[in-house]
């Protein structure tokens, strides 16, 4: 990553694009609303276990381990997005 700063605005973007998209379909179908709360609750501790990962890098002195320590949270963050809009797409579905 370029930078901490864009990091952090990813993860930002990101989470609360998956929150605005569960409060449209609570929006429009409520009868499901306990389980999109539930993946917007999931979400939010995601987004906030990121930016707390991000704030404290390991290995400060190694470029090569700090780059790859932010490697890792910005595949999380794909991963935890990826898996928030699945479980909504389902709900969607069903």
């Amino acid at each position: 990553m370029a930078s901490r700063r864009k990091l952090k605005k990813d993860i930002d973007f990101l989470t609360f694009e998956v929150i605005s998209d569960c409060y449209n379909h609570i929006y429009l179908h409520s009868e499901n609303e306990e389980k999109v709360i539930d993946i917007i609750k999931e979400t939010v501790a995601n987004r906030n276990s990121l930016v707390a990962r991000v704030n404290h890098p390991d290995g400060k002195n190694n470029p090569k381990l700090v780059k790859a320590y932010y490697k890792s949270i910005f595949n999380d963050l794909i991963s935890n997005i990826d898996t928030s809009f699945t479980n909504l797409s389902e709900l969607i579905k069903a």
